[in-house]
């Protein structure tokens, strides 16, 4: 029989003048602690668009997020095996 879980990634926000700043953070099932960061500047000759600023750092984020997520279930897998594990993204 199929089992559902559910996970969820909270993202927050800071902007500071020209730099959005993101933290990815994951939720899971078994307290897994996992956070990416992000950042994004805007040139200073660019109009000032809040909403680009926190799609890129939150973009950048979740980037990071997913990278770290990822080794984790290297090191997973390496663990129940006793074998080098290359997974790739």
């Amino acid at each position: 029989m199929p089992t559902t879980e559910h996970w969820s990634v909270d993202i927050y926000l800071t902007e500071e003048e020209d730099r959005t700043h993101a933290q990815a953070q994951l939720h899971t099932r078994d307290a897994t602690d996992l956070r990416g960061n992000g950042l994004a500047k805007r040139n200073p000759e660019d109009i000032n668009v809040p909403e680009i600023g926190a799609e890129l750092a939150a973009a950048r984020a979740l980037f990071e997020l997913a990278h770290h997520l990822l080794r984790a279930a290297t090191v997973d897998v390496e663990q129940l095996t006793g074998e080098p594990a290359h997974l790739h993204s």
